[in-house]
């Protein structure tokens, strides 16, 4: 029996792990365990997250670092940290992907090797740790990661438009099914693979004049799941407006014959940023208004992300990011209030067995990049430790919101596996 089935909630924490570190005229690299003094600090790091009764810890890789050439790897620093996993008995659901590339691979996601490329990275990962770690997320939220590089022209390799977004779209599925067939060869029946999506809703006049391009976007945002999962095939909404885009028949089909999927589906759900307002007269969501207004809606939307990728994909859910970025006791609310609603929720039958509080300690917004400010001016205040500047270094300082975790995850752990 794997601990999703075990009949209990589990507690994790995780650390923020963007990693984006290719350069240009007006913007830095954005690489969150730098910005954190995480590289520095991830000993003490491990241990905040087991004083906090986290059992898992979603963690990601610098793919970056350990993979600083084609087929050359330095594991110097990502061996002491497994380790520290395994001394303090803390799972790490490893993200092996959670954006950003390693800077020699031309045109990152669009080079025509970046799947064979992140398939072979991530089997070397697994073969390495093949005693320790058998939980992986293959790519962090993969429509953010589309969206930003092949819609919006944010992030490398800065395409944009329809085309560009189906072409990361078809990268990142195929790397995502290669990653996860090759981890499946190393580790076999050991492997937990946990499928992370950021949600992306839609609240206010979704059936007036908007109502088609509400009912498409609401489709994509699932596209790259459903292609992994075999899914996309005749009669899916998705399908024709990828062939028309430019998405590979050939890849297609491969990915319909060879289907990847999630033991657990996780979701990643932020009560005053997953839900787009879509207004009457004005579309926002990708369209004319820019940035799109969204609109709180707090438990309501918790619940209906959590049935609905119940529902879709047929398989347990956990919610794998969630927080507020806001005061302590906004924060503890929230924390307390969500719990409550996952409760509910599983002994209602919804089959829901992770929290992940994101993140541990505070993050830097990713606008980071873009500005030209210190990092103080680009912090997210959403921790359960803060993050104080000093002489020394950044500091961890313990807030309430870390005692409300310790309190949750206590309880839910002393409940006997049924």
């Amino acid at each position: 029996m794997t601990w999703y089935q075990d009949g209990r909630l589990h507690f994790g924490v995780g650390v923020e792990d963007t990693f984006v570190p290719q350069t240009r005229p007006g913007e830095r690299a954005l690489d969150e365990y730098e910005l954190t003094e995480h590289y520095d600090q991830w000993h003490a790091d491990l241990g905040l997250a087991s004083e906090a009764g986290a059992e898992f810890m979603r963690w990601g890789i610098p793919w970056y670092r350990i993979n600083p050439a084609p087929g050359q790897w330095d594991w110097s620093w990502l061996d002491p940290v497994m380790a520290r996993f395994a001394e303090l008995g803390i799972r790490p659901m490893v993200d092996l992907l959670h954006y950003g590339t390693p800077q020699w691979l031309e045109g990152e996601f669009a080079h025509p090797d970046y799947p064979k490329r992140v398939a072979e990275y991530s089997v070397a990962v697994a073969e390495r740790y093949a005693d320790t770690v058998t939980d992986y997320t293959p790519v962090n939220e993969p429509m953010i990661h589309a969206r930003f590089c092949g819609e919006l022209a944010y992030w490398p390799p800065y395409l944009s438009g329809e085309e560009g977004l189906t072409r990361m779209v078809a990268a990142l599925a195929d790397g995502f099914a290669r990653t996860q067939h090759g981890i499946a060869e190393v580790l076999g029946d050991r492997a937990t693979f946990v499928h992370v999506d950021a949600t992306s809703r839609f609240s206010g006049d979704v059936d007036g004049e908007h109502a088609d391009k509400v009912r498409f976007l609401r489709e994509q945002s699932y596209v790259v799941e459903d292609l992994v999962t075999g899914r996309v095939r005749d009669g899916h909404p998705m399908l024709e407006h990828l062939l028309a885009h430019g998405f590979s028949p050939d890849l297609l089909d491969r990915l319909a014959g060879a289907p990847v999927l999630p033991d657990v589906m996780g979701v990643n759900y932020y009560p005053r940023h997953s839900t787009t307002l879509v207004q009457d007269g004005v579309w926002h969501a990708g369209g004319f208004v820019d940035p799109a207004p969204q609109i709180d809606e707090g438990m309501l939307g918790l619940e209906d992300v959590l049935r609905t990728y119940a529902d879709r994909y047929g398989v347990p859910v956990a919610l794998t990011e969630t927080c507020v970025t806001a005061s302590v006791g906004e924060r503890v609310a929230w924390l307390d209030d969500s719990v409550a609603l996952v409760h509910r929720m599983r002994e209602e039958g919804v089959p829901i067995v992770g929290y992940t509080w994101w993140p541990l300690f505070d993050m830097y917004e990713w606008t980071y990049r873009h500005a030209d400010t210190p990092r103080e001016a680009s912090l997210l205040t959403m921790g359960l430790w803060d993050l104080v500047e000093s002489e020394q270094g950044l500091l961890r300082r313990r807030n309430p919101v870390a005692d409300a975790f310790a309190r949750h995850a206590a309880a839910d752990r002393a409940v006997a596996p049924s």
